[in-house]
């Protein structure tokens, strides 16, 4: 697998975090993927995404979209005891709120997470292929 094809995309402003959401719209993710590194605060999700940027429309690949400078993170209408529970991401936008952002990933049924973060850093880096 040639490296250049794998993405790392690193947004600090709406315009790259609106480049990630569109990147990562329909991907996967396992409850068991959801990391919140308190202490780092880092928070880690890890996803299969279809390829879209490039021509290979139904390549699949495994990427991790960090967030980091994360002080707290809430999250509504997810199981995080079902392990097996697979979530489908839908967008991820930010509200500004007095000193702070509030990062926003939606997910299918209504769910999402809410990261509290005093500036927008999210990297997201493609790992490989899964092979068909």
């Amino acid at each position: 697998m040639d490296k250049k094809y794998l993405a790392k995309i690193i947004a600090t402003d709406n315009e790259g975090l609106q480049m990630i959401s569109a990147y990562t719209a329909g991907a996967k993710v396992k409850i068991s993927a959801i990391k919140y590194l308190a202490t780092n605060k880092v928070f880690l999700l890890s996803i299969e995404r279809t390829k879209i940027e490039s021509d290979q429309k139904n390549k699949k690949i495994n990427s991790i979209c960090r967030f980091d400078f994360v002080d707290k993170v809430k999250s509504k209408n997810i199981d995080q005891k079902n392990n097996d529970l697979s979530l489908e991401l839908m967008a991820i936008d930010y509200m500004k709120n007095n000193e702070d952002y509030e990062i926003n990933l939606i997910f299918n049924n209504n769910s999402h997470i809410a990261l509290t973060t005093e500036t927008i850093e999210v990297r997201l880096e493609d790992q490989n292929e899964i092979e068909n």
